[in-house]
C-alpha cells in the first residue's frame, strides 16, 4: 500500500503556486456540492484539512472533462 502525500493547505499552495490559498479553501468550504469531498482528495483530522495531491488532480482532471 502506498502512503499518498498529505499536505495542508498552505503546503499545496506552496507546492503549487497555482493554486493559491484563497482559491483552494474557497473549495474545500463546498466540497460537498462540487464533489472534492467525494472524491477523497480530502482528509479532515480534526479542525486540520489535508490535501491528498494525486486524488486532488485526478478530482480536478475529471471536472476539466465535464
Amino acid at each position: 500500500m502506498e502512503i499518498p502525500t498529505l499536505s495542508t493547505v498552505k503546503q499545496f499552495s506552496q507546492r503549487h503556486p497555482a493554486f493559491p490559498e484563497g482559491g483552494l479553501r474557497h473549495r474545500i468550504f463546498h466540497a460537498d456540492t462540487n464533489g472534492l469531498s467525494g472524491s477523497g482528495a480530502i482528509v479532515r483530522n480534526g479542525r486540520r484539512v489535508l490535501i491528498d495531491e494525486e486524488r486532488f488532480f485526478v478530482w480536478l482532471r475529471e471536472r476539466g472533462a465535464q
